[in-house]
């Protein structure tokens, strides 16, 4: 019973290591992609809360947790394509490609939750501040005339 928990330990062992040297230099991103997860869920909260809306914990719950996964998920395809595109292009061009895009559209959603709490009637577009000097470029004002 002995011999087999050893092998059964071992690997595992084995596994934690592929696994941590596969995410070991993406821990900015993943940290990156957690805190933009729990501002867009406080920012999310407050925003429905000037709205009037019932806020429900369990549903606050799975939103976020489906986030964090997807983040997960978005760096692990930015890495693997990295190790197969980056390689043959010497840079990792799809890679960062690909995290910029994800974590734009999240700061979009966190930003628009912070202007909805603040009661800011404008929309902010994170692509818009691309060649831009000044950031006011960015927010589209959405009032009614």
């Amino acid at each position: 019973m002995s011999e087999g928990n050893n092998i059964i330990s071992a690997m595992f062992t084995a596994m934690g290591m592929v696994i941590t040297e596969f995410y070991s230099h993406l821990a900015p991103w993943l940290l990156m992609g957690f805190a933009l997860v729990v501002v867009d869920l406080r920012f999310g909260i407050l925003a429905a809360r000037r709205r009037g809306e019932e806020i429900r914990p369990s549903r606050a719950v799975r939103r976020t947790v489906n986030k964090a996964v997807d983040y997960l998920s978005w760096v692990t395809l930015a890495e693997l394509a990295s190790r197969t595109f980056g390689l043959a292009l010497g840079v990792p061009v799809v890679s960062i490609g690909t995290l910029f895009l994800i974590y734009g559209i999240e700061f979009n959603s966190c930003m628009n939750n912070y202007f909805e709490y603040k009661g800011i009637s404008g929309r902010f577009d994170v692509w818009k501040l691309i060649g831009r000097k000044d950031i006011r470029d960015a927010v589209e004002d959405n009032k009614e005339e």
